[in-house]
């Protein structure tokens, strides 16, 4: 992983025969002179012959608290590989030292242990984690602790704390005004054309979201899943508890599932795929043992970072629980139904407004492979380090809640560093670039397309009167017959027939549509495929 010249982490992680799951963002090393290099998303700092720590671990532990970004997987593992004497002799050594005290209370948070310590911790209080470099408790969330005289303001708990670092990219994106965007597109089309273009946007996400599970033949589910976006999007407490997780679960699923029980599973779950006969295996989710705590932890990051992005925030709890996979079924509708659930909650997406994002992922193909990308920035390192601690048993074991699985897993001790401290910072960019793409372009031309159908029935009224409903059809007709008159169409409406009305007709379609991009946007979106 390093040479005799690396610092900070990466000695740490060798030294200690540490290999991270989640890649060190910043190397430093020693060298002729100071210099920084970006490669990617990794930044290599060099420094001078000065700059060294002692070969310690209390200096390399310095360096990195002082110099880089706390890489919370790395600290766990090695709090657990140390003598905590170590710490202690630090302490009694520098019981004002800013380090010694964020070693300590970090060394105590991540193990969950009680550091033995004899000398009186003292100087002015300390931010545990520095703002400048990560996603921190809001100001007024920083819990002062007394023991180290630090103010603990990491975001989560000891069993589920997400980093998110400040990048250049990360900042811009948690900086992006969704409110603004969708007033823009309200001023451009007004407010109401804006409110009646969201049920079918709640429909279309529904409809969506069954397509990237491969699912998207299914009416009736969903029509329930539009359903459930439209009754429970930023309503009732945070739906990260085992009441409220069984009652969206219930609802979602509905009556005809195998399931025998709703809420948090009780059984072992993997995302995989069956490729000849063989069972491939993306990602395991954490035990069930862990689920309670970790989705606590979850919504201890959303009360401590109140106030804060909204884009980091919906994609930190969306992105967290798909990980976690607290379900035996359902979860990544949930996931997808907590990313509206957060902005509204935000108050950023005011109702009955649903942004329809799983409808970009699933219409766009290179949007589709980021979405893939994205979910293997952390499931891709962690199976590789999981090679060979899982298998498949010969006979099949029923839970609990009623699941039988012969799925066995020997690393959960190994994998809970990570499961704990994702680095969701790509999750971050990644929404808030789905979300920019969302309004500005596909909720754009929605609104389009229904300001020109709108101007389409006055004009067709101009020539013919006759309900909405038959003109819709009429609009259709146009479109899928190349502007000729069926000859069903005809006969269930015979006046089209007479000269000259059915190209007037045609003449005004195309009059009222000819700013759309795509003729083929009058059947692709709403009101002429709805029933």
């Amino acid at each position: 992983m390093g040479n005799e010249n690396s610092i900070g982490g990466v000695w740490l992680a060798t030294n200690y025969g540490i290999d991270p799951v989640m890649p060190f963002q910043t190397l430093s090393r020693i060298g002729s002179r100071r210099a920084t290099q970006v490669l990617d998303d990794t930044t290599t700092e060099i420094y001078v012959e000065s700059m060294r720590p002692s070969a310690t671990l209390r200096g390399h532990l310095t360096f990195h608290l002082k110099h880089e970004v706390p890489h919370l997987e790395l600290l766990s593992q090695l709090f657990r590989k140390i003598h905590p004497q170590e710490l202690s002799d630090w302490v009694a050594d520098e019981p004002s030292g800013q380090y010694a005290k964020r070693a300590g209370f970090l060394y105590e948070f991540l193990t969950n242990k009680t550091l033995e310590i004899h000398a009186e911790v003292a100087g002015g209080y300390i931010d545990v984690l520095d703002a400048a470099k990560l996603v921190v408790a809001s100001p007024d969330q920083a819990i002062p602790n007394r023991r180290w005289r630090v103010r603990d303001n990491l975001p989560g708990t000891t069993y589920f704390c997400p980093i998110i670092r400040k990048t250049a990219d990360s900042v811009k994106a948690m900086s992006l005004d969704v409110s603004k965007l969708i007033s823009d597109l309200a001023l451009e089309f007004g407010e109401e054309l804006l409110m009646r273009s969201a049920v079918w946007m709640t429909l279309r996400e529904s409809k969506s979201s069954f397509a990237i599970e491969g699912e998207a033949d299914q009416s009736d589910r969903i029509q329930r899943f539009a359903d459930v976006l439209s009754r429970r999007t930023g309503k009732g407490t945070w739906p990260l508890d085992q009441a409220t997780l069984s009652e969206l679960q219930a609802e979602i699923l509905g009556k005809r599932t195998t399931l025998e029980q709703f809420g948090v599973r009780e059984s072992p779950v993997f995302v995989g795929e069956v490729a000849r006969y063989q069972d491939i295996v993306h990602y395991i989710a954490p035990p069930a043992e862990d689920i309670k705590l970790m989705l606590e932890g979850l919504v201890t990051f959303l009360e401590r970072t109140k106030g804060q992005s909204p884009i980091m925030r919906s994609a930190v709890v969306a992105f967290g629980f798909v990980y976690i996979h607290p379900l035996a079924d359902g979860n990544g509708r949930v996931h997808r139904f907590l990313i509206n659930d957060i902005l509204r909650r935000d108050q950023v997406v005011k109702a009955p407004m649903i942004l329809p994002i799983s409808s970009l992922i699933t219409s766009d193909h290179t949007e589709r492979h980021s979405y893939d990308r994205v979910l293997d920035v952390i499931s891709s390192p962690l199976m590789r380090s999981l090679e060979g601690l899982y298998e498949f048993a010969k006979t099949h074991t029923t839970y609990s809640d009623g699941i039988r699985s012969n799925f066995v897993f020997h690393g959960d001790d190994k994998a809970r560093h990570t499961w704990r401290y994702l680095d969701l910072t790509k999750h971050v960019i990644y929404l808030a670039h789905v979300l920019e793409r969302t309004i500005c372009e596909d909720m754009r031309e929605e609104s389009r397309y229904l300001r020109n159908h709108s101007h389409a029935r006055i004009a067709i009224k101009d020539i013919v009167e006759m309900p909405d409903i038959q003109i819709d059809r009429v609009i259709r007709s146009v479109e899928s017959n190349h502007g000729k008159l069926s000859n069903m169409l005809g006969k269930e409406i015979p006046i089209l027939q007479e000269p000259g009305i059915w190209d007037d007709i045609v003449k005004a379609i195309e009059n009222a549509f000819q700013d759309v991009p795509e003729i083929n946007v009058v059947s692709k979106y709403s009101i002429g495929n709805q029933k």
